[in-house]
């Protein structure tokens, strides 16, 4: 029963992120009634990524047509739940190879 618990709670997250990829898995564990580790299991066998690599893709697919739309790297940077625009950066990079000024570059 717990396992299902925490299969809804990941679930009901992966909608929410889907529509604010800023915000975060603090409140999972009370609603789930299960313990962190649960949860971290629970999303793995769900989506086959742990949290962590999930929540950039989401946040990266979410950031690729704002940047596109001409918004800045500090905007979307926030927009998209990142504390800074280097981190933001720094994934980007991370996940595409390039800096999100170079991939958009004309």
């Amino acid at each position: 029963m717990k396992q299902r618990r925490a299969s809804d709670a990941v679930e009901a997250a992966v909608r929410q992120r889907r529509t604010d990829p800023s915000d975060g898995r603090a409140e999972w564990g009370p609603r789930a009634g299960a313990s962190g580790r649960t949860l971290a299991r629970a999303f793995v066998a769900d989506t086959g990524m742990p949290y962590g690599q999930w929540r950039t893709r989401i946040r990266l697919q979410a950031a690729m047509p704002l940047l596109a739309g001409g918004a800045t790297v500090a905007a979307v940077a926030a927009r998209v739940g990142y504390a800074s625009p280097s981190a933001f950066v720094a994934a980007f990079r991370r996940a595409v190879g390039v800096p999100p000024g170079a991939y958009f570059a004309p």
